[in-house]
């Protein structure tokens, strides 16, 4: 074990000096908010949706036209909204997920979105500012103390951290949050989990996400009846729930489209360019393959395709916005392979109908590069820490990804299945960091803050 690296002091979780703090838990898939007060009660904020209350916000904006008078006026709905618009479908629209993905991206300038172009901080704090609408008066950002999650590690091959924050701060300042703390989502995680230690413990939090997989290390201790926490180490990678559903969609869907197929220029064959199929298969793109070039790239294509009818299949996807219906049978296909060896994958619309079986064999095979990343990573947050797999007194995952069988046995094969706990997939990171806000120097967890 190598010696431990100068680290902030630690401080105590107990006497606040806050009314009420709010906790943003900012996702790739979904987004969810908590609020605390000074007695450590703390609960999810609730969006009232056709009757049904609703402790998640789905990550996702839909934008359509609407004739005001004599022109046209862009409309923007977020979360289950979104989803209602879109699935209505009676006018044209553009239906974006997975923007998150695109925080750290130097590549990702803006989009356009009828007549507007759209930068990351305008898509996430368009998204915001349906959040706040939904979530009405509690949802004050200017008069709370306010603390938002970010990954370890942003999503993306070469993530820029300091854009990424950037434009998250130019984002929420827009919802009058410029005072807010950034805080590791995993340490949200460890708050959270924290309030059941009835001992000293240290503690390896995992944080499957869509986009990203983070993992801390915090050591938590009793003194005189308060619970004081420690941070001792940090990693992530860009490797999730949307790297898995990557994989499927790779395998089983693309071929089906045309990977792998070729077209006719001039008096030469080529293979159709994979890039299209790479932007295909994360949702992220996806979502914004309709206001690029691709699309008429694609059409071109086909006209030249020595087969073209799997190429008008991917256009037909592409056109009638049919990623999301995509989404959700890849997560089923998932979920599914979660609870058993052997699935039927089945998509179909617009004329578009893909079926196939796939194995848990098959999926293991396919994310077994994923998951030895993610290992990596899990290693890096040990190293950091300076401590080995025995010092681990409890291990708590959190997140839809934590099913996956390969990855829980990852644990299990480090930790053992006695020191693996876990909790509600989607509120644990809000709630702890909405009890951050309730601690008596909150921006001491900020990153970057001394």
């Amino acid at each position: 074990m190598r010696p431990r690296k100068p680290l902030p002091p630690s401080f105590s979780m107990s006497a606040a000096s806050h009314d009420l703090s709010i906790g943003i838990d900012f996702g790739t898939s979904n987004t969810v908010v908590a609020i605390a007060d000074a007695r450590g009660n703390v609960e999810a904020l609730t969006f009232d949706h056709r009757g049904d209350d609703l402790k998640v916000y789905v990550t996702a904006l839909c934008f359509w036209d609407e004739r005001h008078g004599n022109g046209l006026r862009t409309e923007v709905e977020g979360g289950p909204w979104a989803i209602d618009q879109f699935l209505e479908g009676l006018t044209a629209h553009r239906f974006i997920q997975s923007f998150k993905t695109f925080a750290a991206s130097q590549s990702f300038q803006e989009t356009r979105i009828f007549r507007e172009r759209y930068r990351f901080e305008d898509l996430l704090s368009t998204f915001l500012r349906t959040l706040a609408h939904h979530g009405g008066s509690r949802m004050d950002l200017s008069a709370r103390n306010v603390v938002i999650g970010r990954p370890v590690q942003f999503a993306g091959s070469h993530p820029d951290e300091a854009l990424a924050m950037n434009r998250y701060r130019a984002a929420f300042g827009k919802l009058g949050a410029g005072h807010a703390r950034y805080v590791y989502e995993p340490v949200g995680a460890a708050f959270f989990y924290a309030r059941q230690l009835q001992h000293d413990s240290t503690v390896l939090v995992a944080d499957f996400g869509g986009g990203t997989s983070d993992f801390s290390v915090m050591r938590f201790s009793r003194n005189g009846g308060a619970l004081r926490a420690e941070p001792l180490g940090h990693a992530g990678i860009g490797i999730a729930g949307d790297s898995f559903d990557y994989r499927i969609v790779d395998h089983v869907v693309s071929p089906r489209l045309g990977k792998g197929g070729t077209y006719r220029s001039m008096d030469k064959v080529l293979s159709i360019p994979n890039h299209y199929y790479a932007n295909f298969a994360r949702w992220n793109h996806l979502a914004m393959m309709k206001g690029s070039g691709d699309l008429k790239e694609l059409r071109e294509l086909a006209r030249t395709a020595l087969d073209p009818e799997p190429l008008e299949k991917f256009i037909d996807i592409v056109e009638y916005d049919l990623g999301f219906a995509l989404y959700r049978a890849v997560s089923s296909a998932k979920v599914a392979l979660s609870a058993e060896n052997e699935t039927e994958f089945r998509f179909t619309g617009e004329g578009v109908d893909i079926q196939a079986h796939i194995s848990r064999g098959d999926f293991e095979t396919w994310i077994a590069g994923d998951v030895a990343r993610i290992a990596g990573a899990v290693d890096r947050a040990l190293a950091d820490a300076g401590v080995g797999h025995s010092d681990i007194e409890k291990v708590f995952l959190t997140g839809g990804t934590s099913f996956v069988p390969a990855i829980r046995r990852l644990f299990v094969d480090r930790f053992g299945e006695e020191r693996l706990t876990s909790a509600d997939q989607f509120e644990s990171i809000a709630y702890g960091l909405a009890l951050i806000g309730q601690t008596e120097e909150p921006g001491r967890w900020a990153v970057g803050a001394h």
